[in-house]
């Protein structure tokens, strides 16, 4: 199965060939391999390969042990978010040229370029959407691509609300969702009606006063 691996590495020299010689030694083939500055002064190196379950973690242990490597990612799409661009020139004339942009517009491909029998259009997005629109601009001819292969992010993680506990005597109706305690209650009940017959009787003395 195809797997997206990221690693972390000091830019220093050696770093991109000690990579591609351990999958050369374990005859894996990389199908797209980038490298970019990172923060920090690192550098990040992504590839992507073909292997399996077991394979792949044998490559992950091995790429961590490889001098100048700081950190290995293993793409996992519940947690990254991936991505790839592609720059494709695609030949066009007078009578097909609407039919060109239409396309474009489906795909959300930005035209860069434009020339009498050309367009470079920049396609961004997941590589099956690049495969597709490849696919369709077959019939007007592609003339040059140029992609970058996969590019991992890891998602934002979103923050949890704190529950406040409420305090005593502020919020009632959260009370009132409590279940209380049986002897509690009977003494609550006991309470109200003293307090109602104490209300009946204060009032029928004031009334007996008048």
């Amino acid at each position: 199965m195809r797997q997206v691996i990221s690693l972390l590495v000091e830019n220093k020299a050696g770093g991109l060939s000690r990579v591609v010689g351990l999958f050369s030694q374990r005859g894996y083939n990389i199908e797209s391999l980038n490298v970019a500055p990172a923060l920090e002064g690192a550098s990040r190196i992504t590839l992507t390969t073909i292997t399996d379950e077991g394979g792949t973690e044998q490559v992950v242990k091995q790429l961590s042990k490889l001098i100048n490597v700081v950190k290995v990612t293993l793409y996992d799409s519940a947690i990254h978010v991936l991505r790839e661009m592609a720059l494709v020139r695609i030949q066009v004339t007078e009578d097909n040229r609407t039919e060109v942009l239409a396309l474009s517009e489906v795909f959300r491909a930005r035209v860069i370029d434009v020339r009498p029998t050309s367009y470079i259009f920049e396609v961004t997005g997941q590589a099956e959407k690049i495969d597709a629109f490849l696919q369709n601009a077959q019939v007007y001819g592609v003339r040059e691509l140029h992609r970058t292969g996969n590019s991992p992010c890891p998602a934002g993680r979103l923050k949890r609300k704190k529950v406040l506990q409420p305090e005593r005597g502020r919020l009632q109706s959260m009370i009132l969702l409590r279940k209380p305690h049986p002897n509690r209650r009977s003494k609550r009940n006991m309470a109200k009606i003293f307090y109602a017959t104490y209300l009946t009787l204060t009032h029928s003395f004031r009334l007996g006063d008048l």
